[in-house]
């Protein structure tokens, strides 16, 4: 395996990780209490917020939808061909 492909899958996993956290999280009881437990009445407000939310759901739709353009990358990678050598003789 080439280090670029692993490289590739590697930022597959990656984007599917934070994909799918940041798609489910801002939905979770979990986000109400951290972000309840903000110092900054302005700051927890905007965390709270649905569009707050729905945006960073959004980030993560836009990570799963490029872990699936790399992973389509991957599956439709031609192997290179090798260089001409000499003539045969």
């Amino acid at each position: 395996m080439r280090l670029d492909s692993l490289f590739r899958i590697l930022f597959v996993v990656y984007c599917v990780e934070a994909g799918l956290f940041l798609l489910v999280s801002p939905w979770t009881p979990t986000w109400d209490r951290l972000g309840g437990a903000l110092p900054w009445s302005t700051l927890r407000a905007l965390a709270l917020a649905l569009p707050a939310r729905g945006l960073m759901s959004g980030f993560g739709l836009v990570h799963l939808v490029w872990a699936l353009h790399d992973v389509d990358l991957l599956l439709r990678r031609v192997p290179r061909a090798e260089p001409p050598g000499p003539p045969p003789g």
